[in-house]
């Protein structure tokens, strides 16, 4: 049985894409993504809980990434998790996990644009026509919101 690999990320870019052309052309994009949690503490006080993810795009979607995303961009991601090893300078084992972007759109406005009208990136895969599954805020729902 085939196993499944998949990541679905809405969240916040914690710093401008770096974008990298190799030899052959192919842009790359990597960035970081934050995406918060919402529970009540012990306390009964409201507690927020960032997770960072190291996010990569590949061909079209690093150049949708150059020309549109910057630090503090709201971005949906559709991925696979993926691990590199690689060696440092005095020879150690080193492991970086981030997550392979396949499907991306924007959400929200750009920084000084009002509207929401920004084209989504899915390159060659479905991007799902937008940002309508996408949830717009990151508020936590009440308990009596919840839809169970």
């Amino acid at each position: 049985m085939a196993g499944v690999n998949k990541v679905i990320l809405l969240g916040n870019l914690g710093k401008d894409p770096e974008i990298n052309t190799l030899e052959s052309g192919v842009k790359v994009a990597r960035f970081p993504l934050a995406t918060n949690e919402y529970f009540k503490g012990r306390d009964g006080e409201m507690v927020e809980k960032t997770e960072w993810h190291q996010v990569v795009l590949w061909r079209n979607r690093a150049e949708l990434a150059e020309k549109y995303l910057t630090k503090g961009s709201q971005v949906y991601i559709e991925g696979r998790i993926q691990t590199r090893e690689w060696e440092d300078k005095e020879g150690n084992k080193r492991y970086s996990t981030e997550i392979v972007g396949l499907v991306m759109n924007f959400v929200g406005s750009r920084p000084g644009q009002g509207s929401g009208n920004e084209p989504s990136g899915g390159g060659n895969e479905p991007s799902g026509g937008g940002n309508s599954e996408a949830p717009a805020d990151n508020t936590p729902p009440e308990e009596d919101d919840l839809p169970f």
